[in-house]
């Protein structure tokens, strides 16, 4: 139970059905596609379609898609690989020519061919109820009618103004008055809005074909791209099966590599070899949660890829004496100093979005464009800002996840569910680029270990492990001060975040009262609502 003298908010309860996202536009469109006879693919679909408006710095069809879909609360669970692919010319060589060792953001090299409409396009087909042209429409209609700036959306923006002046379309269609919109303020984009109502009359050929990828195509190659017309017509995601773990008799699901869920379920492993005694936010388990951390993601610097194109130890990662192992390592009384190298990616946007039917359908939905605004190149036809998610690839040979031609990166962006005796209990997911992982890891053990209110789990102090080898940990402003000393005294290094880590979204459902409860970030600006 809530304390309600505290500044958060109640979970939401409802008996017919549920939509969380991050913004209150995208829940109220999930909302009322449900109310007009849609299923919860149909919502989640729109409601992403939504974000991709107005929430542009977060998400946009210029980037990728993850899904997972729960048929009628079952415990069958589907996953859809919505990531995109190098364009065929693009090598590791291309790189070392021009004295590169890393990829640059704002260039055509981290633009991957993305795959969020290949997969919409696809999961409604499959899984869908209404016509894909009302599912569409109110992305449509707030595209070119115009919509208002909300806080969080605002912050975020303004921090990208001279990323945005650099691309002559982008600076024109996303800082209109030579600066981000405030909070407020409404805005259009009536080039999407043409490029929406094409996807919703053609489907995915819409996107990969025809005048959007040629204007995709033509503004890339300007820039010295290696894209082709072929690249985008030949893009597909995949059905693949979910990976899982068993934690505290719940089974957690998540998407399989190249995407990092196995990364959440290798720290849920760990995890388990240690009580959930004390607080949920004492200095003890924040030590644990965090070594757990630091030793997954070593692991996943090392061994995550594509494994259509790299030979992934998935089964060592996910058995239990691996785990065994690594919880072994940590010492409650210092913190672990050496390390196998790794690098990690840096703090990223995305949207996530979590639906639940009236018969129980349940969607976990996740769609990116990596960086805040991607790579800031924007096809000035047809609207799309373009993803950077090629910056997630590695250049140094031999790595499997290095750069290599029509390969997938490795990636941030995983949808979580929770299946227990045959049924659905939770679609979940956190947003927050590598924090995701760990996030995942962090809200089910507040809510599964320690019974804690899903809101009041989202709402707890957040940290991560920062990159590089050192034991550094970024905090949030409202970790307690007792606490860092503490972990100082451990041999943390303790860095303030420059911004708040991570979003989540859950939607729980309670089998016995035939109801469903749920929760949405304090950190963005969105809600959950049910009816």
């Amino acid at each position: 139970m809530r304390n309600f003298e505290t500044p958060t908010r109640s979970v939401a309860v409802s008996a017919t059905a549920m939509a969380a996202t991050s913004h209150p536009s995208a829940t109220l469109t999930a909302i009322n596609i449900l109310q007009a006879g849609g299923n919860a693919m149909d919502a989640a679909i729109a409601a992403c379609a939504v974000q991709c408006v107005v929430e542009p710095g977060s998400t946009g069809i210029g980037g990728d898609c993850f899904a997972l879909y729960a048929p009628k609360g079952g415990a069958d669970v589907i996953a859809y690989n919505g990531s995109g692919r190098t364009p065929a010319a693009l090598t590791v060589d291309w790189f070392e020519e021009r004295g590169l060792t890393e990829v640059p953001r704002q260039s055509p090299s981290s633009v991957t061919v993305p795959g969020a409409i290949d997969a919409w396009t696809r999961l409604h087909a499959d899984h869908g109820r209404l016509p894909f042209s009302e599912v569409l429409a109110p992305a449509i209609a707030l595209a070119e009618n115009g919509y208002a700036i909300s806080p969080r959306v605002h912050r975020d923006w303004v921090k990208e103004e001279k990323l945005l002046e650099a691309d002559e379309a982008a600076s024109r269609i996303f800082l209109p008055r030579g600066r981000a919109p405030r909070i407020g303020e409404m805005h259009r984009q009536p080039e999407l809005a043409a490029t929406f109502r094409r996807i919703a009359a053609e489907g995915s050929d819409g996107f990969y074909r025809g005048p959007v990828a040629e204007d995709m195509v033509e503004r890339l190659r300007s820039l010295g791209g290696l894209h082709t017309l072929e690249d985008f017509a030949n893009a597909e995601g995949e059905y693949v099966t979910p990976i899982t773990t068993t934690f505290r008799d719940y089974t957690i699901h998540e998407c399989p590599p190249n995407g990092q869920g196995i990364i959440a379920l290798m720290i849920l492993n760990i995890l388990s070899h240690f009580e959930a005694a004390g607080a949920p936010d004492a200095t003890d388990r924040m030590h644990i949660e965090t070594e757990a951390t630091r030793l997954a993601y070593a692991a996943r610097d090392a061994w995550l890829a594509d494994p259509a194109k790299a030979d992934v130890p998935v089964e060592e990662m996910l058995s239990k004496e691996f785990a065994s192992r690594l919880a072994g390592m940590i010492d409650l009384k210092q913190a672990i100093a050496d390390l196998p190298p790794f690098e990690l990616p840096r703090h990223r946007d995305t949207v996530y979005i979590s639906v639940i039917d009236s018969e129980r359908n349940s969607v976990s939905f996740i769609n990116s464009i990596f960086d805040c605004f991607g790579s800031g190149i924007v096809a000035p036809k047809s609207g799309v800002m373009l993803h950077n998610r090629g910056q997630s690839f590695s250049l140094r040979r031999g790595h499997l996840n290095m750069i290599a031609p029509e390969k997938r990166p490795l990636h941030t962006i995983i949808p979580g569910m929770v299946t227990r005796n045959g049924r659905t209990e939770m679609s979940f997911g956190v947003m927050g680029g590598y924090y995701q992982a760990m996030g995942h890891a962090h809200l089910m053990s507040k809510v599964l270990d320690y019974g804690m209110d899903m809101q009041d789990a989202i709402d707890l102090p957040r940290f991560v492990p920062a990159s590089g080898l050192a034991p550094k940990i970024e905090v949030e402003q409202t970790v307690p001060a007792s606490t860092i000393a503490e972990l100082q005294a451990r041999g943390f290094e303790i860095v303030p975040t420059e911004d708040p880590i991570g979003g989540a979204q859950v939607i729980r459902i309670d089998w016995e009262n035939g109801t469903l409860s749920g929760a949405s970030e304090s950190r963005k600006d969105g809600v959950a609502l049910g009816y």
